[in-house]
């Protein structure tokens, strides 16, 4: 990461400055106060401790230490960072077209983006990046490779990865370019072709958001009038999607509202903070039969539009409950290419609710809204919904889980480290392909051979406990009796890989996938079994059934 530095003098000019628009008196006080004596503490500590510190890094204690009494999302941004967050603000760059990030202890390509020089050249997803222009990469983290691997359009990179299967290293000259990554990820149609139902993921919110959106809609439209099916229902897919900039959020929110439609307030502690946001335009689809679908990962702009279309009874919200994050950034430019992302207010749904579901408290720790302090409220046709915990589903339903088999596959980087092995002996995918029993079964062997999976269950902790406290109320417990127990737990755990056949056959393919096909063909084959959208598709077919959704008497 680029180091920066912030002179003292220049801090605290800069902070004096900052403080003279302070409104009251005794705030005025108390910060000139806090500042003068700030000031001298860094300054003695800087000239006279025994051992000369880093200066820049004692004030960048003394910064972090500040914002760790907020909450994690008012943050200092250094010159690298501030360059990413540019960038996925305006989603376009010059670059070859990968992402990197460790797994199992190796810098490798993540994703590559369709369209680039990486995946012209046929770089894969698990590639191992050896070095970038000659510079191995032990002690880089990914941020400093991307910084490496970005540049102006036209010039070259020199890349060498490490390809399982593959008996030398492989040498690529990539050409950066200027790279867009879309929004907008996939967009088609789902389920019964005769049904008519058009589907879009959305996966972050920069500023094409709304225009790539509007696109998709537009085209999915034309080809529904095309083929004499016509547009009758769309799924739009927030799920995992974190946020990003709130005027995108209004405006994709208005193209299925009327205009001059409420979408969401801000409220904060200053005048300038104070807003009200409405549907500017006309919308595209005003009443096509629309599902969301979220997850726990839809976040902050994801929240606003489901809260907006929950609240007008414009959409059925389809999956599990949202993240809860109600928080309102905005990023001030500070010197030397720096910045700082500042929570400056919390933002309302149009039925009036706050969906925040945690209170960061002064000492930097954090706590969820308990279900005492949540407030009830209202949708349009008297739905009731509340506040302090996410956007509710109106249709539960969820993709399900592998328990801590899973994840402890997860956090091994085994599925990623199998589709590599799998790929290596692979050439091709092979027709017909799909995640089978013989599949799962392999790569349980595999696993297996790899060093087996290091997790314990829910059951072998409770198992534990229970031991222990039944040990200490000295109870006639013997040994046989819990290792009888402790027998039958183990093979319940050595059952987990059938028991959780599903999600672990649904992740294998998906990582097997993205070594053959590009994104949006990935994207599309995962929808093939997916349980939230079987269920928005449920409800879209039905038409009493939706209306009854989204009616006061409809059940939550």
């Amino acid at each position: 990461m680029r180091r920066f530095a912030f002179p003292s003098v220049a801090v605290l000019a800069l902070l004096i400055a900052v403080a003279g628009f302070v409104g009251p008196d005794d705030d005025y006080f108390a910060i000139r106060k806090s500042i003068t004596l700030f000031g001298r503490l860094y300054e003695e500590l800087a000239t006279g401790y025994v051992d000369a510190p880093d200066a820049e890094r004692l004030m960048r204690v003394g910064m972090d230490a500040m914002l760790a009494s907020t909450d994690p999302y008012t943050v200092l941004f250094d010159e690298a960072a501030t360059e990413d967050m540019e960038i996925q603000t305006r989603g376009q760059y010059g670059g070859v077209g990968i992402s990197v990030g460790q797994r199992a202890g190796r810098m490798v390509v993540t994703a590559v983006l369709d369209g680039s020089s990486a995946a012209a050249q046929g770089i894969r997803p698990g590639d191992e990046v050896l070095s970038v222009e000659g510079q191995a990469l032990a002690g880089r983290d990914a941020a400093e490779v991307l910084s490496v691997l970005r540049g102006a359009p036209g010039s070259t990179v020199a890349l060498e990865v490490r390809r399982e299967g593959e008996a030398e290293p492989l040498r690529f000259a990539l050409v950066r370019s200027s790279l867009r990554v879309h929004d907008v990820t996939y967009a088609g149609w789902v389920g019964d072709p005769a049904a008519g139902v058009g589907y879009v993921r959305l996966e972050r919110f920069s500023e094409q958001s709304a225009a790539e959106t509007r696109a998709a809609i537009e085209r999915l439209r034309d080809e529904g009038a095309a083929n004499g099916r016509g547009l009758r229902g769309l799924v739009l897919d927030l799920r995992g999607n974190p946020g990003g900039l709130l005027d995108q959020a209004v405006d994709i929110a208005g193209l299925f509202l009327p205009q001059n439609t409420p979408v969401v307030t801000m409220r904060g502690r200053t005048p300038e903070t104070e807003r009200a946001f409405r549907n500017r335009n006309a919308p595209v689809l005003p009443d096509v039969p629309l599902a969301v679908l979220v997850d726990g990962e839809s976040a902050s702009a994801s929240e606003v539009v489901a809260g907006a279309l929950q609240d007008h009874d414009r959409a059925i919200i389809v999956g599990e409950r949202t993240f809860g994050k109600g928080l309102v950034q905005q990023v001030r430019p500070l010197p030397y290419h720096t910045a700082l992302k500042l929570t400056v207010a919390r933002y309302y749904t149009p039925s009036g609710r706050c969906i925040q579901a945690v209170r960061y408290l002064p000492d930097g720790s954090a706590a969820a809204v308990p279900d005492s302090l949540r407030r009830s409220f209202r949708t349009g046709h008297g739905r009731p919904v509340r506040d302090g915990g996410g956007i509710e589903p109106d249709v539960p339903a969820t993709l399900g889980g592998g328990g801590e088999l899973e994840d402890a596959l997860v956090r091994s980087a085994a599925f990623f480290r199998y589709a590599n092995h799998y790929a290596a002996s692979h050439r091709a995918l092979p027709a017909g392909f799909t995640a089978d029993d013989a599949l799962l079964e392999d790569f349980r062997r595999w696993s297996e051979a790899e060093g087996g999976v290091d997790y314990r269950t829910r059951a072998e902790r409770t198992l534990d406990v229970l031991a222990g406290e039944l040990s200490d109320a000295g109870y006639d417990a013997t040994d046989d009796e819990v290792a009888a127990l402790r027998a039958e737990v183990d093979r319940e755990r050595r059952d987990d890989f059938r028991r959780h056949a599903g999600p672990l056959k649904a992740r294998l393919r998906q990582e097997i996938l993205a070594r053959y096909v590009n994104q949006s063909d990935a994207l599309r084959a995962a929808l093939a079994d997916d349980a939230p959208l079987d269920a928005a598709l449920s409800v879209l077919g039905d038409s009493g059934r939706y209306r009854r959704t989204l009616s006061s008497v409809g059940t939550r």
